[in-house]
């Protein structure tokens, strides 16, 4: 009996990456391609103001901070890492056209573990997209 449901566990852990997997190639359209294995965060689509709290970062690699808007306004962009703004920047989100403003940190400015970005959009329509990625 144990056999089996360790069998099903597999089946059903197998179809759930087949589902994950197919996320980035939908996503083809969208405002940010997925990162990659690099990518520590993904934000596939937002719309007005928001933002994103994770972990994992890692102080021995370089961290990008990468947003696209679109609708006619703009989106203020603040990073924390461990109680540090470590980035702010003002992306400029055209109508009809895909904006984008990106940040590259140097190797220790992201402190190890949780970092939030917050997002403050100068309307409630502008739709936005965000990666974080640490490359090698």
């Amino acid at each position: 009996m144990r056999t089996r449901n360790v069998s099903m566990v597999a089946v059903l852990g197998a179809g759930v990456m087949a589902v994950l997997g197919a996320g980035p190639a939908a996503a083809a359209g969208g405002l940010l391609p997925h990162p990659g294995p690099e990518g520590l965060v993904w934000v596939q689509e937002m719309v007005g103001d928001g933002g994103v709290a994770s972990g994992g970062a890692w102080d021995r690699l370089p961290t990008v901070l990468t947003v696209a808007c679109e609708g006619d306004g703009t989106l203020h962009v603040m990073m924390d890492s461990q109680g540090y703004q470590v980035a702010d920047f003002t992306v400029g989100c055209p109508a009809g056209t895909t904006g984008m403003g990106s940040v590259t940190m140097d190797p220790g400015v992201v402190r190890p573990g949780s970092f939030s970005i917050g997002i403050d959009a100068s309307d409630d329509t502008i739709r936005w997209a965000l990666t974080v990625t640490q490359p090698e």
